[in-house]
């Protein structure tokens, strides 16, 4: 049998832990991800974030009743016992200082979206797994929908010239703007067109806001977000000999099990998907894009 790596959860503030526990330690999922099992969890929660504390209790239980996770006091007794990290805290203030607490114990790190709420933390954080020499990725789901990995994997329709994303934009005064939902778009946005955003500019009202970005080569990239009912995540790749439409609703497997795979990967090889300096690009693309929101100007990265 293969060898199954010990997971470690900080935060059970998040639908994400059970979605993650569900896939990873029951092998009777349809989509269930093998090779690793969540063993120890750190509630964490942030006192001033309704949709953390309120929810965190429920996590918990779960966890601890359907699948025999146990409950530490610190982040850190959370990596000593792991072989890898699920760091989970709905709230990206406090990532910082939860992967502080365990970058000198060395263990593979996957930190849930948002990485960060702005562009110092995050560089503190990319700064901290270059220090201890830990590998580490971060990102939405969404980058890894299937119908998205499709698109992009039929090169029949030439090159990638521009993308237009959409989905839900709920605003929530403790993950300012864009970094609640918008990074789901972001992220679905980079995976197509790459880094090398130069400048941004928002337009906002009360029920939609959207981000128009112009990438050094010309190329230009949207991401808009709706607060007026269609939940529903989607959008346009522009190819040199046509446009194809992604709907990411098309393909039934969930997007947790798709991205949960590259994870895996990451903890198993030590290699991620994903360059942090991509990571640093879209965060600050989401901070850019907030302060457009503000002015109405545009913002350079």
């Amino acid at each position: 049998m293969e060898p199954t790596l010990k997971i470690g959860i900080i935060g059970l503030d998040t639908s994400h832990v059970s979605a993650f526990a569900k896939l990873l330690n029951d092998p009777t999922q349809q989509y269930h991800v093998p090779g690793g099992r969540i063993v120890a969890a750190y509630p964490g929660g942030s006192p001033d974030f309704e949709l953390s504390w309120s929810r965190l209790p429920g996590f918990r239980q779960d966890l601890e009743d359907n699948y025999g996770v146990s409950i530490v006091d610190a982040p850190a007794e959370v990596a000593e016992r792991s072989d890898a990290v699920l760091l989970l805290s709905v709230d990206g203030r406090v990532h910082l200082q939860q992967l502080q607490a365990i970058a000198s114990l060395r263990k593979p790190v996957f930190v849930d979206k948002p990485f960060a709420v702005c562009s110092e933390d995050a560089r503190a954080m990319a700064a901290l797994s270059r220090e201890y020499g830990f590998p580490m990725m971060s990102c939405s789901a969404l980058r890894y929908a299937d119908a998205l990995t499709a698109a992009l994997q039929d090169k029949d329709h030439g090159a990638v010239i521009g993308a237009d994303y959409y989905g839900p934009l709920e605003i929530q005064p403790t993950q300012p703007g864009f970094y609640w939902y918008g990074i789901h778009t972001a992220e679905m946005l980079f995976r197509t067109m790459g880094t090398g955003c130069q400048y941004v500019q928002t337009t906002t009202n009360a029920d939609h806001d959207q981000v128009v970005g112009v990438w050094a080569d010309g190329r230009v990239g949207t991401i808009r977000g709706n607060r007026r009912g269609n939940k529903t995540f989607g959008g346009l790749v522009h190819r040199e000999k046509s446009t194809q439409f992604v709907n990411t609703a098309s393909v039934a497997k969930p997007y947790y099990a798709s991205l949960l795979e590259q994870v895996m990967r990451m903890f198993t090889t030590g290699v991620p998907d994903i360059d942090a300096g991509e990571t640093l690009e879209i965060i600050r693309f989401l901070e850019a894009a907030n302060e457009s929101r503000e002015t109405g100007l545009p913002v350079q990265l």
